[in-house]
């Protein structure tokens, strides 16, 4: 029987060291749940020694999966082979929280490609330190929470945001040019489950105006990063990164417009391949199955 196009898919996402016989255990359990792979990445470090896979299956008649018993059933694979691992469905909709200040290219990337379909999130909450982007998330439907922040009230605005954070049961938040810092604590909260952008020409052109320092010396490359949030500002698990050729015949606003360009695609792939469980966190890297 030939399986639907639109039958449910699940995804499987696992690490462990490299052993003989992984490949088999998993495809051997999905045939017996008689599931078949719709698509699948592997990857075996010769440096570390870890083996990394990502699967995507479905039932062979399109019939609705059981992931409950399913994980029940991967469960002694995972305990013997020593694995970290996750199993999904595909098409869950993760509960996303944009959080913003006055740069309004890649809220506003991310909140029009999700409303075409491009990307699949539930986009629960904007929430910025100014009330400049209101608009822009009021026309895309999302509800929109200015919380300010000073050196006096961070730890007020950052206890707030842990609120929304929890009251929206909130998935994955995302730093779509939010122009704080955040503290220790906070990120050790959101560990695992918090993604930014910048550009990429840190350490060297720190601080405002970084377009322009980087004009004024001339650099023939610009382009963007984005990382999970770590402690360790702007150095956490790099997910995604763009880069472009510039030249000398840039003024600094046209490589600032360059930039945000680079901006805005590094931060939807970084978000998409997050939530569609293509990212595989391994100490201070990330394997990333696009």
């Amino acid at each position: 029987m030939t399986r639907p196009a639109d039958a449910q898919h699940g995804v499987l996402v696992l690490s462990c060291q490299d052993a003989p016989g992984i490949v088999h255990a998993v495809s051997g359990l999905l045939v017996t749940e008689r599931c078949t792979i719709v698509e699948s990445h592997q990857f075996d470090s010769p440096v570390s020694g870890m083996f990394f896979m990502r699967v995507e299956f479905a039932h062979t008649d399109g019939a609705p999966l059981d992931l409950d018993g399913l994980r029940r059933a991967f469960e002694p694979i995972a305990a013997t082979f020593g694995m970290n691992w996750r199993m999904t469905d595909g098409a869950a909709r993760p509960r996303v929280l944009i959080m913003v200040s006055q740069y309004a290219h890649c809220l506003n990337d991310l909140l029009f490609r999700n409303s075409i379909g491009e990307l699949n999130l539930d986009v629960v909450a904007v929430v910025s330190n100014h009330e400049t982007l209101a608009g822009t998330a009021g026309f895309y439907g999302v509800p929109f929470h200015h919380v300010p922040v000073t050196r006096d009230t961070k730890p007020a605005a950052e206890a707030a945001l842990l609120e929304i954070v929890r009251a929206e049961r909130v998935e994955l938040v995302v730093l779509a040019r939010y122009m704080q810092i955040l503290s220790d604590d906070l990120c050790r909260q959101l560990e695992g489950r918090a993604i930014n952008i910048h550009h990429s020409m840190l350490p060297s052109f720190k601080g405002a105006r970084p377009y322009h320092q980087a004009h004024a010396r001339g650099v023939k490359f610009i382009g963007a990063t984005a990382h999970y949030v770590t402690a360790d500002l702007d150095e956490g698990p790099i997910i995604e990164q763009e880069m472009l050729r510039v030249d000398h015949a840039l003024t600094p606003e046209q490589l600032a417009a360059r930039g945000r360009e680079a901006e805005t695609r590094a931060l939807a792939h970084a978000v998409r391949w997050h939530t569609e469980n293509r990212v595989v966190v391994h100490g201070s890297r990330t394997v990333v199955f696009e």
